[in-house]
């Protein structure tokens, strides 16, 4: 798949994340700390609650964590707990009744660099449970380029028709027909189509919802090869039960309690 092969075809629509933030809920676009230079990021949560319009009781309780650059975090925890609800948050899709989310830079012997930043929404990427439900399009191209500038100048199509490319080499899905339907795919490929559209995006954060969910047995294991590749050169937060088969990726992890609460806890052996 060249690059250039997909620059003349972009589209005018509202982006995923207008399309998100209505009642159709439509989905946008998210080991050790490798540390190669001087410093390190880490996105940092702190006393972030969150109370829905119009009710009188939380959903999330002055949680607070921190998740180094290039690694992986796992929450687990019952449902109804409120795991999602915070991914909504990270990913900038309801806002913190109180608390913050930013982004701060230390050197390696802890020591902040400067003041923290806000983490801005567009430098998250989320991937839903079953995020075929969200699909747009009736092709596998109009899907990952959905609200691509259709009058940007060329330079603009070029790198974003480069990052594609390197987004479906990344998610194994060079040898998937573009004029495919997206809903056509097997299981498996759906979620690498749905990783593939947040790739493009380059996001800082990844956030993933039951990545395993639905899927035989084949594509899960696929799924967690492929979410271990993308371990090298991403920050992922999952929210998932199935913790056995994730647990060998797991840098750390914490339990939400009903009620909202969230707490540093190691996986269940």
């Amino acid at each position: 798949m060249a690059a250039y092969s997909l620059l003349p075809r972009y589209q005018s629509s509202p982006t995923r994340i207008e399309l998100l933030s209505k009642p159709s809920h439509r989905v946008y676009r998210t080991s050790q700390v490798l540390r190669i230079s001087s410093h390190y990021t880490s996105f940092e949560v702190r006393d972030v609650s969150y109370r829905p319009p119009g009710t009188q009781q939380n959903l999330l309780n002055e949680v607070s964590f921190s998740l180094p650059e290039k690694s992986f975090g796992l929450i687990f925890g019952r449902s109804g707990s409120g795991k999602t609800t915070l991914l909504q948050i990270l990913a900038g899709l309801s806002k913190p009744t109180s608390g913050s989310i930013h982004i701060q830079r230390f050197t390696n012997d802890g020591k902040p660099l400067q003041p923290p930043e806000a983490l801005s929404p567009q430098r998250v990427g989320i991937v839903f449970q079953f995020p075929e439900r969200y699909f747009l399009t009736e092709s596998v191209l109009e899907e990952v380029t959905f609200g691509w500038p259709r009058l940007a100048d060329f330079p603009v199509k070029e790198k974003l028709a480069s990052r594609l490319e390197a987004a479906f080499r990344s998610v194994g899905m060079r040898g998937i027909s573009l004029d495919s339907d997206p809903h056509s795919l097997s299981g498996g490929f759906k979620r690498r189509l749905a990783l593939a559209i947040q790739l493009v995006q380059k996001p800082d954060l990844l956030l993933l919802d039951e990545p395993l969910a639905g899927l035989d047995w084949k594509a899960r294991a696929d799924v967690v090869k492929l979410i271990k590749q993308l371990k090298r050169e991403s920050t992922i937060l999952v929210v998932s039960h199935d913790l056995k088969e994730l647990s060998s990726l797991v840098d750390q992890s914490w339990r939400m309690e009903m009620g909202g609460v969230l707490k540093k806890e190691p996986l269940p052996v």
